[in-house]
């Protein structure tokens, strides 16, 4: 016998700067194949954050899925390799894909190798703005506030975004 299988809402941010229109679409299929209709941001361009590269294109995702948070974050970072991205390469550097989990539900999880909600949606414009973009009433796991209310207190010269319209992604 087993268990009710429960589904929840899961964001995922999505970020390229080597052939990023190229990537950030394969990774849209391959989510889309993987876990079903995609609810998709805006795609962000902004520079490089903590190093000297070319500028990245950024955007997130979400979707609802039964799947587990470890076996979803599995899975990005295949997609990641299978994109070029070295397995354990360094942090501040220009890359086919990032992809990462943002938040899984209303869940809060600290393990080894996984952290949600991400600390990057606090830090990061890129993250947050699309985020803000797709989900402004959500609320984040850990401190209560919507998206949109972070994403209005959020130091926007910081992390300057610009808008593309890119299509179809």
């Amino acid at each position: 016998v087993t268990g009710p299988i429960f589904s929840c809402n899961v964001y995922v941010s999505a970020g390229s700067n080597i052939e990023p229109v190229k990537h950030l679409r394969m990774a849209c299929e391959v989510l889309t194949e993987a876990y079903g209709p995609l609810t998709t941001s805006s795609v962000y361009c902004n520079p490089a954050v903590g190093f000297v590269g070319d500028d990245f294109l950024n955007m997130v995702v979400g979707f609802n899925t039964n799947a587990s948070p470890q076996s979803i974050h599995d899975f990005l970072k295949q997609v990641n390799h299978r994109a070029g991205r070295p397995l354990n390469g360094p942090g501040y550097v220009s890359r086919t894909l990032d992809l990462d989990l943002l938040l899984y539900g209303d869940r809060v999880i600290e393990s080894d190798d996984l952290r949600v909600p991400r600390e990057d949606i606090k830090n990061y414009g890129f993250v947050l703005g699309p985020l803000a973009e797709i989900a402004p009433d959500l609320r984040h796991p850990s401190n209560g506030h919507t998206m949109a209310e972070l994403w209005d207190a959020f130091d926007h010269d910081r992390h300057p975004l610009t808008r593309l319209v890119i299509s179809p992604l």
